[in-house]
């Protein structure tokens, strides 16, 4: 099984610059906070989360049966994961883009269920996108897997590149109809332009995961949701709430999800934060361009660019002394390239400064 990379905070601490996260560098916001000083821990939160998923319904405009409320995004991967094993276990793949975050496969490992790679239609920085199988993981005898996948996974704006997948209602269309569908939407809410190539009608045939703490800025407190299919099979949401932990929130958790729908943290979002991210990363790109590096273009917060080192392992660990960090993409499967999260100008200007020590 392939071991965890996260950016974030490691072994030294906290980097001083870090642009190894996709988090919202403006965040939080303060109406946010005041939701989570607010929450009380004295208490067990309401283990069904009754008024929560009443609100994030009525915040998507779906029913709240659909809202299936998760510890953090990667509680409810390995949860739908385990889920569909439980049933389909032998039947075929787990169906992945070609990059993308690393839960989806580690999941996929521990049930011990075997994992299809697909290549096709290109997203919009060029990459990759989904569609017809090319790459894909053989089983122990050696032979392609063939099969319809038992699951599968997409993400827009896409990981680790940030960039439209235009090739989304495809990939659905592809799909057959008893294969669970997950989009990933944890990079929606800081999109910096375009929209979806998932039309709101299809939409309603996939599994929604959304992560607000990405976009709020407050990635330390723990909390996801997914919204179901309309016709989500009854057995599949029966498995899934067999196998969910008896509190997935926390009062905290609950507090952030719950603000996450207010008007007044979504007017900080849309009306300064989005704003205010989009200068910044056409800042930063400027400065990697200036740097030399080649730059992967994208939507979102965040972008992928590939520095003109011969090994850049050391040249990132020497950055790392220095208090930055940026998120190597070799575990993505992209070796020499890595992301940058779009930070303000003082750590943009502290890692060009650092750059041109450590490449000397």
């Amino acid at each position: 099984m392939t071991a965890p990379v996260h950016g974030g905070p490691d072994a030294f601490g906290t980097p001083a610059h870090d642009f190894s996260t996709n988090a919202n560098a403006c965040g939080p916001c303060a109406p946010l906070l005041d939701a989570i000083s607010s929450a009380d821990p004295t208490r067990y939160p309401d283990p069904a989360s009754t008024a929560l998923r009443r609100r994030l319904a009525d915040f998507h405009g779906v029913a709240p049966e659909r809202v299936r409320v998760a510890a953090s995004a990667s509680e409810f991967i390995v949860r739908i994961t385990a889920a569909v094993a439980l049933r389909r276990r032998g039947d075929g793949p787990v169906q992945l883009p070609p990059a993308a975050y690393g839960d989806y496969r580690r999941a996929a490992e521990a049930q011990g269920l075997p994992v299809r790679v697909v290549h096709a239609l290109a997203d919009g920085a060029g990459h990759f996108g989904l569609g017809r199988p090319a790459l894909q993981d053989p089983p122990a005898d050696g032979e392609p897997d063939a099969r319809p996948p038992i699951l599968a996974w997409a993400c827009e704006p896409s990981s680790p590149y940030g960039a439209d997948v235009p090739g989304l209602a495809r990939w659905l269309a592809m799909l057959p109809p008893e294969t669970p569908a997950v989009l990933d939407c944890a990079y929606a809410p800081l999109r910096l332009e375009g929209g979806s190539a998932l039309p709101p009608p299809a939409r309603d045939r996939v599994w929604q995961l959304w992560t607000p703490n990405k976009a709020l800025g407050l990635t330390g407190v723990r909390g996801a949701y997914a919204i179901a299919p309309v016709d989500a099979p009854a057995v599949l949401l029966q498995d899934l709430q067999a196998l969910a932990p008896s509190w997935p929130l926390g009062a905290h958790a609950e507090a952030m999800l719950a603000a996450w729908t207010s008007p007044a943290v979504q007017h900080w979002l849309a009306a300064q934060s989005l704003p205010q991210l989009r200068t910044w990363k056409q800042r930063q790109a400027a400065l990697c361009e200036s740097l030399g590096w080649q730059i992967a273009p994208g939507v979102a917060n965040f972008f992928c660019v590939r520095p003109d080192v011969p090994a850049l392992g050391p040249v990132l660990g020497r950055l790392r002394a220095q208090g930055i960090k940026l998120r190597d993409c070799g575990s993505f499967g992209l070796p020499g390239w890595v992301r940058l999260g779009v930070l303000p100008p003082a750590s943009q200007d502290a890692l060009v400064q650092a750059w041109t020590v450590v490449v000397r």
